[in-house]
Parts: structure tokens; sequence; C-alpha cells
């Protein structure tokens, strides 16, 4: 994982709208009637149907998918006791999670109470707002008598994350790594390093599922907990079932489990050693583990290893949790998480471990197989069936524990709108990252001289999605790199018009001069265009010197479009390249095409941009569902266009049978799926989510686009050349740093492809 610099978190926290997360609202309110219904007077009659029977709020409110982060800041993360406002951070950083991964909607409140029945009451008056609560970052012991007095005395779901989290994530991979190992979880021995809150949940949900107390050794900072100890609280007394104090090493002989929950590097190599055949070690202190996975691997081939890193094996990571957890608990209107509950999501986490992985999943941890097995005993955290496996798996046993108010009959329906709530808006652009990730490829930055493509360049290079390398003066890009503190390593900086790259420069224009010399250009003119960036790093491209560029922040499109076909050219069989845009948006992955290269394409060439559009998308591991675009609706109007996306249409319906695609037919009714199923019934389309809309000519394309990014919230990725033979893609003028790096991922996605 790229080191994070002090600059970059603080930038990513203060730059547009401070903070993660805000209210938006989910009804109109564009006119005096809209404001009269969401307010006075209109909203009296909800409020008086709720006076008379309270469950009504979950009708009326956003209560039913509402829960609060809650804490009071005695221990947040490894900073310990910052307070309730210096932990606001961490808290909507929770709610960030909850709503990527389970559609779930988060108000974080950050209690000024140390003292626990204050803390408890202020919980206790304000949880009438809310559909559950998510306790988080309260230190041990005041955090079990919280949790246990607020689930007691609230009739709404309470989870205190810190304890159960882990619990839930590191069960179910105890269960998989047992079956493994062939052992009776009765019969194994346990070691726990730690004695904080999750480590007493972690050992109490593995008690209910089958260990024996008497068969876990339990240590905090002071050593083993055992009978002969004076020290212990009320908290850790239960676990005093030994009767003398030992050393971690004496207990780690003949063990068959280690967990560990207190801080790094307190395991050796020597302790490993001695643990009995088919080891399991979880070490989940982070950043640093108790053992490095290295370390642990290096002494025992037989070893199951899990850690809490994203950049090892099995990370044990509380988002495999408490989104689905929360998620089936708040659809069944659940009185409370129980124990059946938690075990539900345990078992539901070990059996989709087992499962065939799906390839996008595979791809986006850029391996050549996933399989059940010691690398891979709990889910990955971009596994998108996470949420229809567990939040079904809780809902069911809040049901069959008597404590769902409102069970769920059809379980079908349930499933499809888990899957709906988030489309594919993250996952694309997550299994992106981690396909560019997998295979790292050589980018040309041309425009290396601007601070925007520096920046980006640099946290391309940090999260390992490319090697950089800056087209540019020299002096100016390494100027630009101290001025603004920017950190690379061994970087390359290339000036097409020094005199060290003139051997290079004739090179390349006796190339690019093979390549033109019919097109009207002379061998010197070849060699002289080569001092220009765009011609220079396209042809670093074609000759094999980088495998990707990318240009256009401060140039005309046309003008860096023009270089890649000149050097590059089309792959076979293309005759027509294609800008394409992917908007991401709530209801999933958006693509448009064409939106910046051809003015008025002829029917002929509208079928070959949609085909090769097609090709790219899938490449994305997205299947196209595809609408050509009109205003008219199946012949409804004359004209142009009308008949060439018709034509277009049949030749694709020809050419192309298993394509899901039709038209012509206005933008509305293709993004509007009720409304195609009421007039449209007969189309490929209906009763279908379309996702890429293909434009009669330029001027509707680009207006499109354009239009759509400035309007919605969701992010653009593009415009994605689609065509050429080698990866070269165009930015727009002005784009974003995190625009760049987006382009960026896609470029090496596209090398990696071609």
């Amino acid at each position: 994982m790229a080191k994070i610099k002090k600059q970059d978190a603080l930038d990513y926290h203060s730059s547009g709208k401070p903070g993660k997360i805000e209210v938006v609202p989910t009804k109109p309110y564009s006119s005096q009637r809209d404001l009269s219904l969401a307010y006075s007077p209109g909203v009296a009659e909800p409020c008086l149907k709720i006076a008379e029977n309270p469950d009504d709020a979950y009708k009326y409110t956003s209560k039913a998918n509402l829960v609060a982060v809650i804490t009071n800041g005695t221990a947040v993360l490894g900073l310990g006791n910052i307070g309730p406002l210096a932990s606001k951070p961490v808290m909507e950083g929770k709610g960030l999670l909850f709503k990527i991964f389970a559609d779930i909607d988060v108000f974080d409140i950050e209690v000024d109470a140390s003292d626990p029945e204050l803390f408890i009451q202020t919980v206790k008056a304000i949880a009438p707002t809310f559909g559950g609560i998510n306790l988080e970052d309260i230190k041990a012991p005041e955090a079990f008598e919280i949790e246990r007095r607020l689930k007691e005395e609230l009739d709404i779901p309470v989870m205190h994350d810190d304890q159960h989290g882990t619990a839930i994530i590191s069960s179910a991979a105890l269960l998989n790594a047992l079956e493994l190992a062939k052992k009776d979880i009765s019969k194994v021995r346990i070691i726990v390093s730690g004695a904080g809150a999750a480590a007493m949940s972690c050992t109490k949900l593995y008690c209910a599922l089958g260990a024996l107390m008497e068969n876990i050794w339990m240590f905090d900072s002071k050593g083993l907990i055992c009978e002969e100890r004076t020290d212990l609280d009320e908290s850790k007394l239960p676990y005093a079932k030994h009767k003398k104090a030992i050393s971690l090493l004496e207990a780690m002989k003949k063990a068959d489990v280690f967990v560990g929950l207190s801080k790094g590097n307190v395991v050796s190599k020597e302790m490993v050693k001695v643990m009995a055949k088919d080891p399991i070690v979880f070490a989940l202190a982070n950043p640093e583990p108790e053992i490095s996975y290295k370390d642990a691997t290096s002494v025992r081939k037989d070893i199951i290893m899990a850690t809490g890193r994203s950049d090892h094996p099995n990370q044990v990571n509380n988002v495999l949790g408490f989104p689905y957890i929360f998620r089936g608990a708040l659809d069944v209107r659940a009185t409370t998480i129980n124990e059946e509950m938690k075990l539900a999501a345990v078992k539901a986490l070990a059996s989709l471990a087992k499962e065939t992985i799906p390839e996008e999943v595979i791809e986006a941890y850029g391996e050549k197989n996933i399989s059940f097995g010691r690398e891979q005993i709990i889910p990955k955290p971009l596994d998108s069936r996470l949420i229809y496996y567990v939040a079904p798996a809780v809902a069911k046993a809040a049901m069959e524990s008597g404590v769902a108010k409102n069970p769920i009959l059809d379980w079908d329906a349930y499933e499809r709108q888990l899957k709906n709530r988030l489309g594919l808006d993250n996952i694309i652009i997550r299994n992106i990252t981690e396909k560019a990730q997998s295979n790292p490829k050589r980018v040309v930055f041309a425009e290396a001289d601007n601070i925007k493509i520096l920046k980006a360049a640099q946290t391309a290079w940090e999260e390992g999605v490319a090697f950089p390398i800056l087209l540019g003066k020299r002096k100016k890009i390494e100027q630009l790199i101290q001025e603004y503190g920017i950190e690379f390593q061994d970087v390359q900086i290339i000036d097409p018009k020094s005199e060290e790259e003139e051997e290079r420069r004739i090179h390349f224009g006796k190339a690019f001069f093979e390549k033109r010399k019919r097109k009207g250009i002379t061998e010197f003119e070849s060699i002289q265009i080569m001092r220009e960036r765009n011609h220079f790093g396209a042809m670093m491209v074609e000759m094999g010197d980088a495998d990707a560029m990318i240009s256009g922040i401060t140039r005309n499109y046309r003008d860096v479009v023009r270089p890649a076909i000149q050097t590059v050219g089309l792959q076979k069989d293309v005759n027509t390249i294609a800008g394409m845009y992917i908007l991401v948006t709530k209801r999933g992955p958006l693509f448009l095409a064409d939106t910046t290269i051809n003015l008025n394409p002829t029917a002929e060439e509208i079928a070959e941009i949609t085909s090769n559009v097609a090709k790219m998308i899938r490449k994305f591991k997205v299947t196209p569902r595809i609408a050509l675009l009109s205003y008219s609706n199946f012949g409804s109007s004359p004209g142009d266009d009308p008949v060439k996306m018709a034509k277009a249409v049949e030749i694709l319906h020809e050419k192309h049978p298993t394509l899901v695609v039709d038209g012509e037919i206005q933008a509305n009714f293709a993004l509007n799926n009720e409304l195609m199923m009421d007039k449209f019934s007969f189309s490929q389309l209906a009763n279908k989510e379309v996702n890429t809309l293909i434009f009669p000519n330029l001027s509707a394309g680009n207006i499109a686009y354009k239009i759509l990014q400035e309007m919605t919230d969701g992010e653009a990725v593009g415009p994605v050349l689609v065509g050429l033979k080698k990866s070269i893609h165009v930015l727009q003028l002005g784009s974003s740093v995190r625009e760049i790096i987006n382009m960026v991922k896609v470029a090496v996605v596209d090398a990696q492809n071609k």
C-alpha cells in the first residue's frame, strides 16, 4: 500500500466541501407546492400518523435507513483518547463506508461524555431519530457496559463494531482455517494476545462456535490472565482459567491457533516454530501485525495466516461485516443485533469464501486464480456478492430468533433489491484500479510541465498503477517537483528537444517517415516533428519505449488525437475510432459514445463504433446494454438521424446477434425502464437497465455528456479512445488531478489488454 503523506490526507479532507459526507434531499423541492408538502402545512399529516402509530416513522421518514455512528472519542483507532471532536473524521469515514458498501445513510455523532452513564443517557435521548446505532471507538471496559445497557434499553439494533466486527470476520476465517487444517474447534488450543473489547468479543464468539474456555490462554499487557493475578477487573475474570502465569513463548508450544489483537512485533519466529502442525495465525494488529507475514511464513510452510492488512492474503477487515449486518437488521426492522444474527453473518462469510470467485474479483486483485484454500479463508472486501450473501442471512436469523418486526416474504425480490442498491458505481472504478495495480505499465505524460499532471503522475506511481515517464523541459519539471514537494523514485524525465535525445529523435523520425512518406511529409520534416511532445510520446509507445501515453490537459483535443492516429494507427479491422465517456452514477456506470471524434457518422460507422465500444466495455467486466439515440422512437418521426440510427441497428442485429442493442429511441425511454415496458415492450431493451448510449452525431454526444457531467454528482472518466492499436488517451482541457489519475488507470488497463 502506498504511503499516505500528511498533506495529501489533509487536502483530501479539506478540498471542495470540507468533510466526507453530506445530506441530500430525496424529494422534489423546486416549487412552492413541493415546499408546502415538505414542510408547513403538508408535513403535519405524517406527523399526526406517527403520533397515532410510532411505527409509521419507518414509512414516512428516513429512520428505516438511518444509522448513528456514535463515539466519545476515548479509543480512536491507534490514536487513543483524543476526544470527541478530534474523532469526527473517523466517524465520517465510517459513514462513508456504510453508504458505499450497503447504501445506509449515516449521521455521525460525537458525544462529549466520558462518563458511561451520561453517554448512555445521551444516546437514549437521541435514539428515536435512528433505525440503528453503531457504537465506535469507546474504550474498554466502559464499552461493555455501554453496549449492554443500550441493547437492553433500546428497541433498535445496537452494535459496538470494535468488539463484534473483528469477532465476526475472524470467526468466519477461523471456521474455514480449521476445516483446512482438519482440526476440531472444541479441541484446539487458542492463544490470544490482547484483552480489550475486540479480544473478549472474539473469544466469546469462538466459544459460541464450539471452542472451550479452558483451551483459551489470553494475555494482556501484564502477561497471562490467570488465577494468581490480583489485578484483574470483572471483565477479565472469566478468562482466568489457568492457575499460574507462563510466558507467551511457553503458551505457544503446541498451540493450534494464535489470535493477535494487541500491538506489533510481540510474536517471534521462534514462537511460530513451536506451534502445532498446520498452525493458524491471525496477526491482526494494525498497521504492524504481531508478526509480519514474511517472517511467519518463512518459518512455517504449513501456516494458515491472516492479518489486518490489504497487501497480504486473508485480510480481516471489518468492512466485510458491519455494513451488511446493519443492512439485514434494518431491512427486517430488527429490535436488536443478537448472537443468532452475528453467527449467521459468520456462517455466511465462511460459506461465501468457498464459492467460485467471479472473474471480475480475480482480475481486480491481479490474480490468475483465487479459490478456497490457505490464501482464501475469507471473502475479498471487493466481492460484490457480500451484500446479498450476508444481509439476507442476518435478516433470516433476526426473523427466526423473533426480533424482526417487518419480516421479508419474497427473498428473490429482496436479493434483487440489494443488488440494485449499489449497482456497479463504486465497483467499476475499484476494479479498474486493482487491475491496473496487478500489472503496472510505463505511461508517458506528454505535458509534465503542468503541476496537475505531475501530481497525478506522483499518485499513479504511489498507488502502484504506473511507472511515469515525464516529457518536457527538464529544468522546469525539476523546479516544479521541488517547489511542490513531489516525490518520485528513479523517474524518467525526457526533453524531446534536448541534444541528448537527438539520436532517438532521428530514429523515431525515420520510423515515422516510413509510415507517412506517402502522406505528404519528408524525412527531414518527420525528424523535426519529433521535437513536438505528442508525436515523440506517441512514437515512444509505438516503438516499445513506453506502454501508454496521456496528454491533452493543455492542448486542443485534435492536436493530440492526430499524432496518435499517425503513429500507432488503428486496430486491425477498425476503420472508425471514437471517444467514449464513463459516467459513474448511482444506477451504475453509464457509457456514452461518440462524444469527441466523428462529426456526423454514417449508419455503417455508427454500427462499427457501437461494436467497438461494446468490446471496450466488456474489458471492464460489464455487459453492455446499448440504446442508439435519436429524437424518434422506432420510426415515430421522420428525418435523417432516425433513419440512420435505425439502419445502424439493423446492421448490428445482423452482424452481432448476441449484442443487446436497439433503437432508434429517445433518451428518456432508454433510461426509464417503466416507460420502455409500457410503450415498447417488444424492444430488446425492455426490462433491461440500459448502460450505454450511442449518439447520432458529435454535437448530440458532446453536449449530452457535458451537461450530465456538470449536473450530476457522478464521477466522469474519459474520454477513452476506442479503436487505436495501442494505448493513447486524451484528457479534457483543464482536467482535475483525480480525473487524470482515473484516465491513467484506464490507459494502463487498455495497455494490458493490447
